[in-house]
């Protein structure tokens, strides 16, 4: 899909309450702020947290979404900022800044339903 610059998108994702879990056993992170809910709100987080590469994968597949060929996604860098939280529903707003010499660069915002960003300083470079 060719894609313009100044060109806007939006997608979401919905944590549900296995996520963690799935995540997990996919990635090896079977750490227990993001598998017990008990024990995160034993350290202060309010129960389990996503682990932050999973809120980092739903950016990426926005954005892959958008291109429509993962394998043209060339870089994507984050800072994660705020733990998501189980039933958060996560808004990635992406937006194309500039095109030239073949490459797409986008911003991403990557909030949560209460507005807070989750990840930083999102920017992604396509293949265009």
């Amino acid at each position: 899909m060719a894609i313009t610059k100044g060109q806007t998108f939006q997608d979401s994702e919905v944590v549900d309450k296995y996520r963690t879990l799935y995540y997990a056993g996919a990635s090896g992170d079977f750490n227990p702020i993001h598998i017990d809910p008990e024990f995160g709100k034993m350290v202060g987080l309010g129960g389990a947290i996503l682990q932050g590469l999973c809120t980092m994968a739903f950016a990426t597949r926005s954005v892959t979404k958008l291109i429509g060929d993962p394998g043209k996604l060339k870089k994507l860098k984050c800072r994660f900022s705020a733990p998501v939280m189980i039933e958060d529903t996560i808004t990635m707003q992406g937006t194309v800044t500039d095109i030239k010499e073949g490459l797409g660069y986008i911003d991403l915002k990557v909030t949560t339903q209460t507005g807070a960003e989750v990840l930083q300083k999102v920017e992604a470079v396509v293949e265009v």
